[in-house]
């Protein structure tokens, strides 16, 4: 009786070209997140370095979520891609 409708839905951004590949954000160094974290991740300023200020004064008041937000970090940040986008 009715025609069968289909929908198509790609969910790419034809605005953005960096969109398609996943680029979205802001590109920053693995390197020197690395060593932000490393040396001050208790106070949260690869948190700062990424912009994400909430994050960084939490970090800040709990010294790196008590150590294991900061252990987590570390790590994460290690096995991120060269540069990658926040």
């Amino acid at each position: 009786m009715f025609p069968r409708q289909v929908i198509i839905n790609n969910n790419i951004n034809i605005n953005n070209p960096n969109a398609a590949a996943g680029k979205n954000g802001k590109q920053k160094d693995k390197w020197v997140a690395f060593l932000l974290c490393f040396f001050m991740g208790t106070l949260g300023i690869h948190k700062f370095y990424e912009e994400k200020i909430g994050l960084g004064v939490l970090y800040m008041f709990t010294l790196g979520l008590f150590g294991i937000g900061w252990l987590v970090d570390i790590i994460s940040i290690a096995c991120k891609p060269n540069p990658y986008y926040v």
